[in-house]
């Protein structure tokens, strides 16, 4: 599970294994028992969400568009694309 940063204490990560055929570039959030999933292209948008307050959703939406290049520099490294 590479974790590609964390910020007050929400970690964002994605797993290394993103099924076959691998899924596109998203990225989950963690914080404590709370979890959500953003798919990345063609826009910041929600896939799932298992706890976490609207508040939390725009502030982690904010955090991902603010560092889209390092996380999809993370997945290709990470994936040799």
């Amino acid at each position: 599970m590479p974790k590609v940063f964390e910020r007050n204490g929400f970690k964002f990560f994605f797993f290394a294994n993103e099924g076959n055929p691998r899924e596109p570039v998203h990225i989950h959030v963690r914080k404590g028992e709370k979890l959500a999933k953003f798919w990345l292209k063609p826009n910041v948008l929600l896939d799932d969400n298992y706890g976490f307050s609207s508040k939390e959703l725009n502030w982690i939406e904010e955090e991902i568009e603010k560092n889209l290049d390092i996380i999809q520099g993370k997945w290709n490294d990470f994936f040799g694309i």
